[in-house]
């Protein structure tokens, strides 16, 4: 199985998890070797699931304004949480590829392999919640016939992307294009480069 194949297995498997009890507070349940790449593409993906439920739960139009700043600050977490998955996905990369010296006209591709399989993860929330939308029984033809059609893209392009992904795995192993990773150096978490939070701390 390569490595697209075996990121789309996880990716749906810890979507179905999820969805047992679908509650963004149920424990993750990572069957997966703590550290191994498998167990990484599960968390991955569990943190960017229990994200998609915060981000639709902060737009009830009758929340409490205490409880939307403390599902604010949550969901602020679980950014961060996700970058660093997907630098850490990076890193996993870069030391798999570090024994090879790329062709002298190599060239760098527009985002790295772990931003990639990031979209690819969210891509997976999005088809699941766009079939629930398919197997409603509370609305008319019309909204389903729409949201099959939405659906039917969302399939075309998990493989398009699941496709590209591996083209570019492919590319760089063959030396074609660098294995090169940037940092995303995030700032408003960093109480050293926010200006509210140092601003705070004089």
């Amino acid at each position: 199985m390569n490595f697209v194949d075996l990121s789309n297995k996880i990716f749906e498997e810890s979507v179905n998890d999820y969805h047992i009890t679908n509650h963004v507070d149920a424990p993750i349940n990572n069957k997966y070797e703590l550290k191994s790449i498998e167990y990484y593409l599960y968390l991955k993906n569990w943190i960017d699931t229990v994200q998609w439920h915060l981000e639709d739960i902060i737009r009830d139009p009758n929340i409490e304004p205490s409880a939307a700043l403390l599902l604010k600050r949550r969901i602020d977490k679980s950014n961060q949480d996700r970058t660093d998955l997907v630098e850490l996905i990076d890193s996993y990369f870069l030391d798999l590829y570090s024994g090879l010296r790329p062709a002298s006209d190599a060239t760098v591709n527009t985002e790295s392999p772990a931003w990639a399989v990031d979209r690819l993860s969210i891509l997976h929330l999005k088809i699941y919640h766009m079939k629930e939308e398919v197997l409603r029984k509370d609305v008319d033809a019309s909204h389903i016939s729409a949201c099959q059609n939405k659906l039917n893209i969302l399939l075309e392009q998990k493989t398009d992307l699941s496709l590209s992904i591996t083209q570019l795995l492919d590319s760089i192993s063959q030396g074609e294009k660098k294995m090169k990773v940037y940092k995303q150096m995030k700032m408003y978490n960093d109480p050293n480069l926010n200006p509210v939070l140092y601003g705070q701390a004089k």
